[in-house]
């Protein structure tokens, strides 16, 4: 893509040191002259997001109404890019038996090919390249994470690009809905989703927390950066951003 670029950058991600995460965004957004960014905190603004050239989200429980969600669903139909972080699948309600994540906004999550179901402590884990050739992690090496391990359900047709392994049980701020996972399979770290003529490029990591952005549940917090620490995870972001402004390839039949 040539001559101006727009991108529309939402960012809203409760719990999460929103406020970090959108000028880190911002200042990769900017690297590119020809990219210029409108800046929201939800999904409402539905013409300028089908306007944009692509989208790109850090959000943690931002519900878009079902009027949004057909709208970035056909957004990304006929052919827009979205480059999809950390959070942005997942819904929290809090309970008096603890935390359940709702199964709601079900066309929001087959757009996104993915649905938030838990998450262990934060730890360190190693992720490793499932697809090697894709351009968007080719030459990237293994390397540990100290993040969120998003534990997911996928949709059909999903393109693995980066996965790490977990089994265990695990109480987590007054458990949630499912918290045991006894099989060794493969937990997406990234992954690439077609949907009609475009496509979502979704990455788990990214968590970061600020002093007070655990409140209401805790007057304070450590500060955490997570992934952000990582100069790995800032190439996979300048791909993204680079494979967003780029039309889609055909789709193989």
């Amino acid at each position: 893509m040539t001559g101006r670029v727009d991108a529309y950058l939402v960012a809203n991600a409760k719990y999460h040191d929103t406020d970090f995460a959108r000028l880190e965004l911002l200042k990769l957004l900017a690297e590119d002259t020809d990219v210029r960014v409108r800046v929201a905190e939800d999904f409402s603004d539905t013409a300028a997001i089908g306007a944009a050239d692509f989208l790109v989200t850090y959000t943690c429980d931002v519900r878009p109404a079902p009027e949004q969600e057909e709208a970035l669903r056909a957004f990304v139909e006929r052919g827009g890019r979205w480059v999809a972080l950390h959070a942005t699948n997942a819904l929290l309600d809090f309970t008096p038996q603890g935390i359940s994540c709702p199964r709601t906004c079900d066309t929001f999550m087959e757009t996104l090919g993915s649905r938030f179901i838990s998450h262990p402590p934060i730890q360190p884990y190693r992720v490793t390249v499932s697809n090697p050739a894709h351009p968007l992690v080719a030459g990237i090496e293994a390397f540990e994470a100290s993040d969120e391990l998003y534990l997911c359900e996928y949709s059909p047709g999903v393109v693995p690009l980066l996965e790490t392994r977990f089994t265990g049980s695990f109480p987590f701020r007054g458990g949630y809905v499912e918290h045991d996972f006894p099989e060794d399979t493969p937990r997406l770290v990234a992954y690439t989703h077609r949907v009609g003529a475009g496509e979502v490029f979704y990455l788990t990591l990214g968590h970061c927390c600020g002093k007070y952005d655990m409140q209401p549940l805790r007057d304070e917090t450590a500060v955490v950066r997570g992934s952000w620490e990582l100069p790995v995870f800032y190439e996979l972001l300048r791909r993204a951003i680079a494979w967003a402004k780029e039309p889609p390839a055909p789709e193989k039949r």
